[in-house]
């Protein structure tokens, strides 16, 4: 069986072909050669280049990769060409057996334009379609959408009339780029939507599942962040699951629907709900599902592919299951997508790859109309890491920039909820900066333990509070001393000669021994000596052990536990208080690393996709200079304030590396005097 994917999904689905007694062969592009995935398979076919137009989304290069390899069977997982009809058509064309639902069902879900159309015949609700050139004062907002593909990509929200037309031009761009299917629609904008899909598996003799509902209502760029099941909406107004599931199976029944697939509305706090779309392929936030019904969605889908019959009814669904999206991406920083090396991707808890049977197990107190009393054992695995990443994985530019998706399962909401956030800040997350804190705050919220959880949430409840890191100033200046005693300690473990003197002994000392850190925007100089009395340093701060990975202070008669872990240019702390990633500071830098004040850098590798000034110009602070196509992903370069572009380094259409300058800004007040040198230079 071949995966024509890659990361999570691959090997995801590869975890149940194995189960099955299947081999498993994989694809990869140059970028992806040393992958996990790639290594977890049975074979490998190289797809020459690394984007995806060149790699992942050239089906007759996947189908040649199969046959080469021997498979028998393809299976399309999320994303890429999952969705892509002429590809399955190209694959059952092949010879080989196709993992996924009929290519006419993915045609004529393939266009969210049509498939409103054929929904509404089919009686199920949906939100009214508007022409893009044809939409009025009246009706904004409105949401921009493609009609291809998914993700977030190729949507816009329109709030002026006046910015519809350049918001159309650039979704279709975005979309062209992504699926090859430029094609956009309008619709009504719901600010605060919930967003709730109904997970359905249907089987070649008639029978169609609604496995539970899910919530995906925390999302940034309309692409989900938070996802779990059951939705807190429908188990405060419990009527709507019926209706929810009646609507699912009338949309899989109108397309003659086969395996598994999501059928997707946007649903108000009334309990009123619009379709969406369908996706005809398996979902990211699938194992919710599969946590609180124990089924395996992977494992259904092979065998419906070989005509197996489903029983009449699907499990009940017990407990709660939360599931978060760990991207390497900035949130403070316009969700700015993060590359590098990933020096160390570990979390605590042993994980399961499915929901323990224990689960499944309740009973129902006699005469209590209450729900299920789970008998959980606390020995029971209820953590699960569905993850493309490991410790020493290279985080690309080429593809997105999702590392990992971290499940948990609970007895209630709270619990699941609790586990979750404790799981997350327990982890050791080294080398690539991360959403994490910000999940973390999420799932601490006081609202999104209320259950108001709709796609509003951030612009609600402040991205900026959201997004700030769990260590506070306290713990940033402890972790800076905790680093910089774990190197001495690694000095004295290393040293050639007198390696059991005290760092920094002295006969007479003088001065304290110093080391600077940044962490983010602020500094930190430590200062502290350690002499035969312990450790002198600033504050009320004892030193109890002290090891190159490891230190112990107490503070304020209360004991903290560091671990240390250094790396080329970087020192990372966790702590119950937080991680801190901390950059040394060189005492005396290098000259010719600096570079002039008012340049702008890439932030990232990509490509200069367009340029929106040139050398000469005056520009205001936050006006978009340039654009980068990088993760997927369009993003903007501004300037950081008022002033005279001097230098524009790149071009439309150029490669470009992370930490590159693109151009630079002289600031006022040396604005004048720019003008005059650009005037004379012309």
């Amino acid at each position: 069986m071949l995966v024509a994917n890659r990361g999570e999904i691959a090997r995801r689905v590869f975890r149940t072909a194995r189960s099955l007694g299947m081999s498993c062969v994989a694809v990869h592009s140059t970028a992806d050669a040393l992958a996990p995935y790639v290594a977890e398979a049975d074979v490998a076919v190289h797809l020459p280049g690394t984007a995806p137009g060149d790699t992942y989304l050239r089906g007759e290069l996947v189908i040649e990769a199969a046959l080469k390899a021997g498979a028998d069977a393809v299976h399309p997982g999320y994303g890429f060409l999952s969705e892509n009809a002429a590809f399955a058509r190209a694959v059952e064309a092949a010879g080989l057996a196709w993992i996924g639902p009929p290519a006419e069902a993915i045609e004529t879900m393939g266009s969210k334009i049509e498939s409103k159309k054929l929904m509404a015949a089919a009686g199920v609700p949906v939100l009214s379609q508007l022409v893009p050139d044809e939409v009025t004062e009246a009706e904004l907002p409105v949401l921009v959408k493609a009609s291809a593909g998914g993700g977030g990509r190729g949507m816009r929200v329109v709030h002026y009339l006046e910015e519809l037309a350049g918001e159309i031009e650039a979704a279709s761009a975005e979309a062209l780029s992504a699926f090859g299917d430029g094609t956009v629609f309008c619709e009504p904008y719901l600010a605060t939507g919930r967003h709730i899909e109904v997970q359905v598996l249907a089987d070649q003799h008639g029978t169609i599942w609604a496995v539970g509902e899910r919530e995906c209502s925390i999302q940034r760029r309309h692409q989900k962040v938070v996802e779990e099941a059951p939705s807190p909406l429908v188990e405060r107004l419990p009527w709507m699951r019926d209706e929810l599931f009646e609507a699912a199976r009338k949309a899989a029944a109108a397309i003659r629907y086969l395996g598994a697939g999501t059928v997707e509305f946007l649903a108000d706090d009334s309990g009123r709900f619009y379709f969406l779309e369908m996706n005809t392929r398996l979902q990211v936030e699938h194992p919710v599902t599969e946590s609180v019904t124990g089924l395996d969605l992977v494992q259904l889908q092979f065998e419906i592919a070989r005509g197996h019959e489903l029983p009449a009814e699907p499990p009940a669904a017990v407990g709660h299951s939360i599931e978060v999206r760990l991207y390497a991406e900035d949130p403070a920083n316009n969700w700015q997508p993060q590359t590098g090396t990933l020096h160390r991707f570990h979390f605590p808890t042993p994980t399961t790859s499915f929901a323990s049977p224990v689960h499944r197990a309740y009973v129902r107190r006699s005469g209590d109309d209450v729900p299920p009393l789970l008998r959980t054992q606390e020995s029971a695995p209820w953590v699960r890491v569905d993850s493309g990443v490991e410790s020493g994985s290279e985080v690309s530019p080429y593809y997105d920039a999702m590392l990992a998706k971290v499940i948990v399962w609970g007895a209630t909401r709270e619990v699941a909820a609790a586990r979750l956030a404790a799981e997350l800040g327990r982890a050791e997350i080294h080398g690539v900066r991360t959403n994490r804190d910000l999940l973390v705050r999420v799932l601490r919220h006081r609202a999104f333990l209320d259950g108001e959880t709709d796609t509003a949430f951030f612009e609600r409840h402040g991205l900026e509070v959201l997004a700030e890191p769990l260590a506070d100033k306290s713990t940033e200046e402890l972790a800076a001393l905790a680093a910089a005693l774990a190197d001495a300690a690694h000095r004295r473990t290393t040293a050639k000669v007198q390696g059991r003197l005290p760092s920094g002994w002295r006969n007479l000392a003088s001065q304290p021994q110093r080391k600077t850190f940044a962490a983010g925007d602020s500094t930190y100089e430590v200062s502290y000596r350690l002499t035969r009395d312990g450790l002198l340093a600033d504050g009320d701060v004892t030193l109890v052990e002290a090891s190159p990975d490891q230190v112990v202070l107490e503070v304020g008669g209360v004991r903290r536990r560091f671990a240390v872990a250094a790396y080329d240019g970087l020192v990372c702390v966790d702590s119950a208080s937080g991680s801190v990633a901390l950059t040394p500071v060189d005492r005396f830098p290098d000259p010719s690393q600096q570079v002039a004040a008012g340049s702008l850098l890439a932030p990232m590798p990509g490509t200069v996709i367009r340029v929106g000034v040139s050398v000469g110009d005056q520009v205001k602070q936050g006006q978009p200079l340039l654009w980068l196509e990088a993760m997927k992903m369009e993003h903007t370069i501004s300037a950081p304030a008022d002033g005279i572009l001097t230098e524009l380094a790149v071009a439309a259409g150029q490669q470009v590396e992370v930490g590159v300058v693109l151009a630079v800004v002289q600031v006022e007040p040396a604005v004048q005097e720019a003008v005059g040198q650009v005037e004379e230079n012309a």
